[in-house]
């Protein structure tokens, strides 16, 4: 399962961050708007976009926290790595900092 919800969330956070995401995302917001005077600008019509946007970032947020965990993870590793390789240089790098 844990597999499945990384790769799904790869999947999602790098579509969401394309230009044709924010074009869709646009385009929403600009019908969203056009469409007020066909419903009087009501607190219904407000409620839609507020219902919308809402359940979007509560979900992108646990997306992105998990892309944000497993990129850290993968830095984290990396400079795990670089420390160890420099670990076994350390006497000359002693020698020329003296």
């Amino acid at each position: 399962m844990n597999r499945f919800f990384n790769r799904l969330a790869s999947l999602i956070a790098n579509k969401a961050g394309s230009w044709q995401a924010f074009v869709i995302a646009l385009a929403f917001i600009v019908m969203w708007g056009v469409s007020g005077p066909m419903f009087d600008f009501s607190t219904q019509w407000q409620l839609w976009v507020n219902s919308g946007t809402t359940i979007v970032t509560f979900l992108m947020v646990f997306l992105i926290q998990n892309e944000q965990n497993r990129n850290d993870e993968v830095l984290q590793d990396k400079l795990d790595y670089l420390v160890k390789a420099l670990g076994k240089h350390s006497e000359e790098y002693e020698e020329f900092e003296e």
